[in-house]
């Protein structure tokens, strides 16, 4: 972590700078608090200048939600303009991508002061003591955080709390912070309903997640299911729900660059489905940088195979849809792997974005197909 630096009394003050997202410390801090209008906040945002707030929170988060209505309101005057030739789906969705990017980096801009016990020093502050603890581990000192991404940790602890329920499991998952939640039900039910091979002894998942998959295979049946992530979070969050779930005699979790060690008669990997790089932490879950995983996993999935195994491989055409990979690259890299198809299991999606006219990228999002591919050695 860096340090933040501002002027406040007349003297030179800094604290630690907390950023999840990645973003780096503001250069310019200035004090706000209730007396600034959302106008001259706005300004102030669009400058990059941040805002280091001393008034009352809730006041905080309506400028947060004036703010925000000030930017997309500029978004759909841009919107209106008229051009010359209408944008391909690509471009669109790269405009789309900038535009979110540019949003966030402004409303990243009001920033709240943290004390080293996590309690916020301000009037009507919540208490955010819990929340913290699980995103951040053990406080230390002072810090500042934008209020965006406050908000958002708050929201991560309510989904953490509550839980996501999971039709296939009868049961919930409970993501943690910076882990993705398995909010599309459609790609789990894939994994619960697609027929298993016929030896079912021992199953790994890759990029395991919440373990919401190794939970779907240990319900059908897998003896053992040996599940796979990088990330420290994504391992500590897939233990606690495959504890709370009753199925730690079946699966076990461990960190791994891909794959363990060894053969498996099912081996599932459910990649980033959109090649790109990431902006922030929780888009590891959608971006795959140059489809690294997903060339990985095929590359490597046919040395993992038991005799007569399957790998399954769940995946979207929303990048076939936008333009960033087409359906002849992923073809062509199983056959390179070694594979063929022995079959695939295609479900529509059932999220608001697929059935709203308004989204910018609506087009692709309504021929979208999530499906799982089956796989084996050729």
């Amino acid at each position: 972590m860096t340090r933040i630096e501002w002027e406040e009394g007349g003297q030179a003050r800094s604290a630690l700078w907390r950023s999840e997202s990645g973003w780096p410390a503001p250069k310019k801090v200035v004090i706000a608090d209730d007396t600034m209008t959302a106008d001259a906040a706005y300004r102030l945002a669009l400058d990059g200048t941040a805002l280091l707030w001393r008034g009352d929170f809730q006041n905080a988060r309506q400028l947060v939600q004036a703010l925000a209505r000030r930017i997309d309101h500029k978004g759909s005057r841009a919107k209106r303009a008229k051009t010359k030739v209408a944008p391909t789906l690509l471009e669109s969705f790269h405009r789309h991508r900038l535009a979110q990017l540019q949003r966030a980096r402004t409303l990243a801009m009001l920033l709240i002061p943290f004390e080293a016990d996590y309690s916020i020093p301000l009037r009507r502050a919540p208490e955010v003591r819990q929340a913290c603890n699980e995103a951040y581990g053990a406080a230390s000192e002072p810090f500042v955080v934008s209020l965006r991404e406050l908000l958002g940790l708050i929201g991560a602890h309510e989904w953490r709390s509550k839980g996501v329920p999971i039709a296939a499991l009868d049961d919930r998952i409970h993501p943690w912070y910076g882990v993705f939640s398995p909010v599309r039900g459609e790609y789990v039910e894939l994994v619960a309903q697609a027929p298993l091979p016929k030896k079912t002894g021992l199953a790994f998942d890759i990029g395991a997640g919440t373990g919401v998959l190794s939970a779907v295979l240990a319900r059908r049946g897998l003896r053992r299911v040996v599940a796979t992530d990088m990330d420290a979070r994504a391992q500590g969050c897939a233990r606690e729900n495959i504890e709370r779930l009753g199925l730690s005699s079946q699966v076990e979790i461990i960190q791994a660059d891909l794959f363990p060690e060894g053969q498996a008669d099912l081996v599932v990997c459910n990649p980033p489905w959109l090649p790109g790089k990431p902006s922030s932490a929780i888009e590891h879950a959608i971006y795959d940088p140059e489809s690294r995983m997903l060339r990985g996993f095929l590359g490597g999935v046919k040395a993992h195979l038991a005799p007569g195994g399957e790998a399954w491989l769940i995946l979207s055409d929303f990048a076939e849809h936008l333009g960033l990979r087409t359906r002849e690259q992923l073809v062509g890299w199983i056959a390179q792997a070694g594979l063929e198809v022995a079959g695939r299991h295609d479900v529509r999606p059932t999220h608001p974005k697929a059935l709203d006219a308004e989204d910018p990228l609506h087009a692709a999002r309504s021929q979208e197909t999530t499906s799982l591919w089956r796989l084996r050695a050729a």
